[in-house]
């Protein structure tokens, strides 16, 4: 077993939110009529990266809801619109939360969504855990094999559309149209940057497919409930493409936790130049995204995607036998 590799911060405690007392008196208001009971505790979700609001509320009547809300000025108002849209829409195979209601008041925007009693997986990945997230997601892949007509509705751009523009950065690299970014310098990447954008290249006909994918499958959008089932959450991004691409997205964090990845992407059938590509993108996408500077939804998502790109770039080095040039080994 390969050694562990945990990120600087634990992915529940990523988030700078507001507290439910920071939101208008006419927001809480409003809220409040809709719960219809006083609200007695707010618990701030503390995963993710945006600074809007999110937390679960519990009522003096003994309810409870995950309330999101932004204002309207702020684009995660759309994000949390779209959500609404998306998981509405979603086929009953899909564990994921449902929306209650959704409202604009004050000039804000919130989304209220059935509340989970669950956690996140914690890193390193459990066997446990781990199994439920994939059991969850495969469950999910198939039942959106050929997404509904609500879903097509909401407008799924396709993956390929995707991995050509925002995600094709070693390209950009070998051409000398982007530099070099610090966190990528002491890694494989400086000495394998040709095979890097080639392997680039080839993913957006690899990964194509009329699915629809999460496309935004990590570990701090999975929550184990009571029971040991994974449910999946913030459905923001989805796209249509071949759904283990999703799969490489979600084990990058199990490759860290030294679980043998490639044998759970054997078993989806994924094909392993795809899954080189995929791992390249990724690593790019996250590593030049590490290197440009502060970010102002989190003092935490730079480490993530540092963290996030190094694993994907060691797990792709691992993979091809490339030399590590940290500890002047070949990757076996």
């Amino acid at each position: 077993m390969r050694p562990i590799t945990l990120p600087d911060v634990p992915y529940s405690a990523t988030a700078v939110r507001p507290e439910w007392s920071d939101l208008p008196p006419a927001v809480r208001d409003a809220i409040t009529s809709r719960l219809g009971s006083p609200v007695s505790a707010a618990r701030s979700a503390g995963g993710g990266f945006t600074r809007a609001f999110a937390a679960v509320l519990e009522t003096e009547a003994g309810t409870s809801a995950f309330v999101k809300a932004a204002p309207l000025s702020d684009p995660a108002s759309q994000w949390y619109a779209r959500e609404a849209a998306i998981t509405a829409a979603l086929p009953a195979e899909v564990t994921a939360a449902r929306p209650c209601w959704t409202m604009s008041e004050a000039g804000w925007f919130v989304l209220c969504l059935e509340a989970v009693d669950g956690r996140l997986p914690a890193l390193p990945w459990s066997a446990t855990d781990l199994d439920a997230a994939l059991r969850s997601w495969s469950a999910a892949a198939t039942a959106l094999a050929y997404p509904s007509p609500p879903l097509l509705a909401v407008g799924l751009p396709a993956l390929p559309d995707i991995l050509r523009s925002e995600m094709s950065w070693w390209s950009l690299i070998a051409k000398r149209r982007e530099p070099m970014p610090e966190p990528a310098r002491e890694t494989v990447a400086p000495h394998h940057l040709a095979d890097l954008a080639r392997l680039e290249r080839a993913l957006p006909g690899l990964a194509a497919g009329d699915g629809m994918l999460h496309g935004d499958l990590r570990l701090d959008n999975v929550l184990i409930d009571t029971d040991g089932r994974a449910w999946l959450c913030d459905w923001t991004w989805p796209c249509l493409g071949a759904p283990w691409f999703d799969t490489v997205t979600l084990l990058v964090s199990a490759y860290a936790s030294g679980r043998d990845t490639d044998a759970v992407l054997r078993a989806w059938g994924a094909p392993e130049e795809g899954v080189d590509g995929a791992l390249a993108a990724l690593s790019g996408y996250w590593l030049v995204s590490a290197g440009s500077g502060p970010s102002s939804a989190s003092p935490h998502s730079r480490q993530h995607q540092r963290f996030s790109g190094q694993q994907a770039l060691a797990w792709l080095a691992e993979r091809r036998g490339w030399e590590d040039p940290g500890k002047r080994r070949w990757w076996r």
